[in-house]
């Protein structure tokens, strides 16, 4: 008997509290964590953090909610009503990203702060958080790809769990969700020791490459899914601006080296050297 995981976690006065909302939430609060640590570390106050997400974080809520009802418009168009029914889904990881960046900037200007070491301080830890995050998408029932049998899920090892809560429109589904959060958590182990090594990044390639590896593994995991985005035909939105991010992010790198000879990755003081 499959034992498909209930997607509602418990309810509070009679409210349904989603397993989605509490892994997002939890994503948030280590990514937070995690960013002042290093913010710390390099000498920043451990409040910029905090301040920065006291407006980025719904910034970022409504990015991605404008980002995936741009791309979906007709639908929305012909029932305004569903606009502001997010508890029916509808957010898109990259418009939070678009318009986190933008307050970033704002911000990073008010505050005298380098945007640079800022985006260098967060893209390790965002790209934990969204590995996290993938799990949401998990409890949803969301997130997968085409069919496959669970002979082929069972070659790979999985957990039960997984596999049985793969089992969504009578038919056991590709776990993208699954390939996506370990590609991040990978991702998030190079990038912390490649930011560890004195004198390897200069300032700002941190940032470049979490886009470089994030647009990459993106672009393909992307490729797997049904349950896309399309700009045009079979062009898929998500596709495109992952390969547009990662060669640009390649692209501004290499310019940057030659053109700006931008500073070392502030490498921190004294006893903080193990903080991430």
């Amino acid at each position: 008997m499959l034992a498909v995981i209930n997607r509602v976690a418990f309810e509070l006065f009679g409210l349904p509290i989603y397993w989605y909302a509490i892994i997002i939430v939890s994503g948030v609060i280590i990514a937070m964590w995690l960013s002042t640590r290093e913010a710390v570390r390099v000498g920043l106050k451990p409040d910029d953090v905090t301040d920065f997400m006291l407006i980025g974080l719904p910034v970022s809520i409504i990015g991605a909610r404008l980002y995936y009802i741009l791309f979906d418009l007709p639908y929305y168009l012909n029932d305004p009503g569903q606009i502001f029914n997010i508890r029916s889904g509808g957010i898109a990881i990259y418009g939070a990203l678009i318009a986190g960046g933008i307050w970033l900037y704002f911000f990073c200007q008010r505050n005298f702060i380098s945007t640079w070491t800022f985006l260098d301080i967060a893209a390790p830890s965002v790209l934990l958080a969204q590995g996290i995050g993938r799990w949401g998408n998990f409890m949803n029932h969301e997130a997968h790809g085409e069919e496959v049998s669970r002979a082929f899920l069972e070659s790979m090892h999985l957990p039960k769990f997984i596999i049985d809560n793969m089992y969504i429109d009578e038919a056991y589904r590709q776990p993208t969700f699954l390939y996506e959060s370990v590609w991040n958590v990978i991702g998030f182990i190079v990038l912390i020791v490649l930011r560890k090594k004195t004198g390897l990044l200069k300032e700002g390639e941190v940032f470049l490459g979490y886009l470089m590896w994030y647009g990459f593994g993106r672009f393909f995991i992307e490729g797997m899914r049904t349950d896309s985005l399309y700009l045009v035909g079979d062009l898929r939105v998500s596709q495109a601006l992952s390969a547009l991010l990662f060669v640009g992010a390649i692209v501004l790198l290499i310019w940057r080296r030659k053109k700006e000879a931008p500073k070392e990755y502030n490498r921190g003081f004294g006893n903080n050297q193990f903080l991430i």
